[in-house]
């Protein structure tokens, strides 16, 4: 009976939740995921036989993680149900990452076919951010000069942002990028400054032909260990990569403020390209 995601589950977990659109399209994924496959009606054994076809088909503990939270919003949160009670997140274990050497970037940086891709990758290595957040940023979020990004896309409580710097070789790459889409009529009609690519692959044959699997999310750690090793203390890593709690950054403003923390950002002179 319960095989069919009504239409007003993501305004709940928007509104009453207060869950951002990014989980919530997660959310409606994985549920996706399951109603296709679990028919009714819809029991705890179910379930319970579901979760491990899936923890056997998608080992990873983060990708299973989602799946549970998706079902615990929907069955325990949405429905007032218990049937998902018994069932507990796996324990998180640490694994030191492995981060790609400069040189490493460098050859990957090399392999990006367009403007915008480089562009792309010098902004997720000196800032920090998140794809998300770069993805999402309009005209209106970016100052070219100080070199500032205020990150506007997080309006759920389980991510964070605050003021995200990039250093001059993105600054350079971004100046060329904008004033290639102002020569092409595009600019003004631009709301984000990156549009969804329409090639979405040229990352994937960058790394079949560097060998080296360098993502967003790979250069946003490479940016926090090459801040680390530049002598930026932790708390400062963790603001400029939006992990730092609202109520720490209203009572120690003036310790977080953007002028504090763009004279640390470029004391580092982080580098990519030299």
């Amino acid at each position: 009976m319960y095989n069919r995601l009504p239409k007003d589950f993501s305004l709940f977990a928007m509104i009453d939740l207060q869950l951002s659109r990014g989980t919530v399209r997660t959310y409606r994924s994985c549920l996706k995921i399951f109603f296709k496959t679990v028919r009714k009606p819809i029991t705890e054994n179910a379930i319970r036989n579901f979760l491990w076809n899936y923890s056997q088909k998608y080992p990873n503990k983060s990708t299973y993680s989602n799946m549970l939270k998706a079902l615990k919003c929907y069955f325990k949160r949405y429905l007032r149900l218990d049937i998902t009670n018994s069932f507990k997140f796996p324990k998180q274990t640490y694994t030191p990452k492995r981060v790609p050497a400069k040189e490493q970037l460098q050859e990957f940086y090399a392999a990006l076919p367009t403007l915008k891709e480089r562009t792309l990758f010098l902004l997720y290595a000196t800032s920090g951010l998140r794809k998300s957040e770069i993805m999402s940023m309009k005209l209106k979020d970016l100052d070219l000069d100080s070199r500032m990004i205020i990150p506007n896309v997080h309006g759920g409580n389980t991510k964070k942002s605050w003021i995200g710097f990039f250093n001059e070789e993105a600054q350079e790459a971004l100046e060329k990028y904008l004033a290639k889409c102002k020569q092409n009529a595009q600019y003004y009609r631009k709301v984000r400054v990156f549009n969804p690519s329409k090639n979405p692959t040229r990352w994937k044959e960058a790394r079949e032909r560097t060998g080296l699997n360098v993502t967003p999310r790979v250069l946003r750690d490479w940016f926090c260990c090459q801040m680390g090793e530049l002598s930026v203390p932790d708390r400062y890593i963790d603001a400029f990569c939006g992990r730092v709690p609202r109520s720490i950054l209203a009572r120690h403003y003036t310790d977080y403020s953007p002028e504090r923390l763009k004279r640390i950002y470029d004391k580092a002179n982080l580098k990519v390209l030299s």
